[in-house]
């Protein structure tokens, strides 16, 4: 102990301390129901402020007064949202600066007493930066960090940094160390927020500029997805008015994902950010989404740049099955007027050059009836003394002409056109470059069945197909006889009609584009983001600044220069920065070491982060004959010794089977994909012969692999088949790929526990 160590584990010591800051919460606690009252009552006087018994016009005063209510009313009631919200752990934070004793408490919203002295600052504001960026070496004028551990408003416990070791203080320094302790505790089936334990690298990349594209890498573990949702709330705090207006998508891997995240910046006090999974971003668009994995392979090829071309084809190509038997035949004053089907298709060609499908029907029949024109004879216009208009009135008034419209130019949906995928003879017309297999592969993948509304179960890389072909065809035509109806129906209407309400909507590009777009977009797992969902996201950010978050030793795509392509394309000459996280947090270093001895033998050059903590338990790695005894055993075992979550994690074809061991609602059975950004206190990996085989991209398959490695917090168990210890001795039902046997499996099973 040095001459100014003040460590102390003191019972009485540590309650006192304790008791100081209870002190301190109990009073911000009693000044927010002061606020709260004030903001009822300025809410109640909102609504009091303007009323009229006017029912048929306004005069231009009272316009103003309406708006200057519903102004007053509008900010009363967000004030009243932020205070009405539920905060875990109000004050996290305190301060001991080196400046005349001053004490700065931190929490996740401010709050002033009634002298307008600070209770508590906001973690976003700059005051606020030397508790996450101070350090030993540098203390930006700290002598002491306190971390206040608290459920709802009662502190359970105190954990301090001493980080001015010079200063000439008395202070006790109470813990083991804010972030240590944070990693120690259980897991639950929900993210919490680690505001306060966020350390200096991490907050480097929160606190970056919000202007172009903030790329945030690093390795399981290193808290990506942490540091960049709090970075979102740092974005809205500094920039309110552009992100709060414009809109912030955050975009995750998957549903289970986005449920796992979404208390997180509730919690940190922001809550107009739109979050979404890359299976729901069309929705705005398509109104459904979707959850459902293809095969990996098949989902790699949907996921190509090559998609682009076959889509392009797939809307160019009529919908007659023979399209070079198609022909346009009318009669005009007794001549009958032709055109083929070479003339069409170069019509077609034409319009769709510059026109989107949907929106070319016009430009379409004003074209062919050009051609028509002239094609008549000039004796038969001057016999009838006829007119152009009223030859196309003439033409547009024959059933024929409206039958060919309604086959060859029809108003087509995005579901419309990818349908045709199913049929082979279709599939081969518009992929004459792939090889059967390939193409087989998508036919058999496209839903043929549709469910009792009419849809299709369409998958997840189904969902930027269809958008690249909304772009493509443009909104549908509502009908000719529709109109829009003259009153509203139901009777739970409001009559009124505020300015926010004509405000509403006002990210979307205008009435005929129903795609929202937003200020700022943040990309989680960005690894995994194929090259036509980069295009899908990049339509709802054509303006924005970026956030992407992701670690390339994770991507399970097989080509990582088609990515590259598609987002060098969205970001284009936008300025750009990259943070690394090098420090993995979550991993204990037993686990992490077997993860990446695994994957650096297909990405030897991976940037792997360096685990900081140990559990002294090295993970259990069993091959077995009876694979779902074993599981169920070694489910047992980590029951037994971790207090949180449990991960069941299998290949896509064997997790309805895992379910059936889910008989406590701490094991969690999940694909690995499903399991991406996710992380549990203990898990189970079963069978990574099939999860690496199922990718149908090897090297892709072991970066999933290690994906599912390094979910655990506390403990690893691995379980494969006994039969798989010698290449070629497989069973029938195990597809393998021809890789299976070389250096990724013998670097994980050469740790097999005996």
């Amino acid at each position: 102990m040095t001459e100014h160590d003040t460590s102390t584990t003191d019972p009485r010591v540590v309650q006192a301390e304790i008791a100081k800051e209870q002190a301190h919460v109990d009073r911000v606690r009693t000044q927010l129901e002061i606020d709260e009252k004030k903001a009822r009552m300025l809410a109640k006087a909102g609504q009091d402020m303007y009323r009229s018994d006017r029912t048929s016009w306004v005069r231009e005063e009272d316009g103003t007064a309406m708006f200057e209510r519903d102004a007053f009313s509008y900010n009363a009631a967000k004030r009243l949202a932020v205070l009405d919200a539920e905060h875990e752990g109000l004050v996290f934070g305190r301060l001991d600066l080196t400046d005349d004793g001053e004490v700065r408490h931190i929490g996740r919203i401010g709050v002033r007493d009634a002298d307008y002295e600070p209770l508590v600052i906001d973690w976003r504001a700059r005051a606020a930066e030397p508790f996450y960026r101070a350090t030993p070496t540098d203390p930006m004028g700290v002598i002491r960090r306190r971390v206040l551990r608290c459920r709802d408003d009662k502190i359970l416990g105190i954990e301090d940094d001493l980080l001015d070791s010079s200063s000439h203080t008395d202070l006790p320094i109470i813990g083991e160390g804010a972030l240590m302790a944070a990693l120690s505790r259980a897991r639950d089936t929900q993210m919490h927020s680690i505001v306060s334990t966020i350390q200096a690298e991490q907050d480097e990349a929160i606190r970056a500029p919000y202007q172009g594209v903030t790329t945030i890498m690093g390795g399981p573990g290193t808290g990506k997805t942490v540091v960049a949702l709090h970075r979102a709330a740092f974005l809205l705090y500094s920039h309110r008015t552009r992100l709060e207006n414009g809109g912030v998508l955050v975009i995750g891997p998957s549903s289970v994902f986005m449920s796992y995240i979404e208390r997180v910046l509730p919690s940190l006090g922001e809550d107009s950010v739109t979050l979404r999974s890359v299976g729901q971003i069309p929705s705005d668009v398509l109104k459904f989404s979707s959850d459902r994995l293809d095969e990996p392979h098949t989902a790699n090829i949907k996921g190509g740049l090559d998609m682009v071309d076959v889509l392009t084809r797939l809307v160019d190509m009529p919908l007659s099955a023979d399209p070079n038997s198609m022909r346009l035949r009318v009669t005009v004053k007794g001549e009958v007027l032709t055109l083929d089907s070479r003339t069409l298709s170069s019509i077609r060609h034409r319009i769709l050059k510059h026109n989107r499908y949907n929106d070319g029907r016009e430009a379409v029949e004003a074209s062919l009836k050009d051609q028509l024109w002239n094609i008549l004879p000039a004796d038969v216009v001057s016999a009838h003394d006829l007119s152009k208009e009223q030859f196309d009135d003439l033409v547009s008034s024959q059933a024929s002409w409206r039958m060919f419209l309604n086959a060859w130019w029809p108003n087509l949906s995005p579901t419309d056109v990818l349908a045709r995928l199913a049929d082979p003879a279709v599939a081969k017309a518009v992929t004459p470059d792939w090889d059967d297999e390939t193409r087989q592969l998508v036919v058999n993948s496209i839903p043929t069945e549709t469910d009792r509304r009419g849809r299709r179960d369409w998958s997840v890389a189904d969902m930027a197909l269809l958008d690249e072909l909304a772009a493509l065809l443009g909104p549908v035509p509502p009908e000719p006889d529709a109109e829009d109806p003259v009153f509203i129906e139901g009777g739970d209407a409001e009559e009124l009609v505020t300015l926010g309400d004509r405000l509403h909507d006002s990210r979307q590009i205008d009435e005929n584009e129903p795609r929202d777009t937003y200020a700022h977009v943040l990309v989680d797992e960005a690894q995994d983001i194929s090259p036509m969902q980069w295009r899908m996201i990049g339509r709802r950010g054509p303006q924005a600044s970026w956030t992407i978050v992701g670690d390339p030793a994770q991507s399970a795509f097989p080509d990582p220069r088609q990515i590259r392509s598609a987002f060098d394309e969205l970001t284009r000459n936008a300025p750009s920065r990259t943070f690394t996280l090098t420090k993995n947090y979550r991993s204990p270093a037993e686990v992490f070491d077997l993860a990446a001895e695994v994957v650096t033998t297909v990405q030897p050059d991976a940037d792997l982060p360096q685990a900081v903590r140990s559990v002294g338990v090295q993970p259990t790695v069993t091959r077995t004959d009876d694979l779902w005894t074993e599981v169920r055993s070694q489910l047992n075992t980590m029951l037994r010794e971790v207090e949180g979550t449990v991960g069941l994690i299998c290949p896509a074809s064997l997790v309805d089977h895992a379910r059936d061991l889910a008989t406590d609602p701490r094991i969690i059975p999940v694909t690995t994909m499903q399991a991406k950004g996710l992380e549990y206190d203990g898990a189970v990996v079963v069978d990574p012969e099939r999860i690496v085989s199922e990718t149908g991209n090897p090297t892709g398959g072991v970066r999933v692999l290690y994906v599912a490695l390094t979910r655990p917090t506390q403990r690893l168990a691995v379980i494969g088949f006994t039969q798989q210890k010698s290449p070629g001795t497989v069973p029938a039902d195990q597809p393998v790929s021809a890789g299976a046997a070389r250096a990724w499996s013998e670097a994980l099973w050469s740790h097999e526990t005996c």
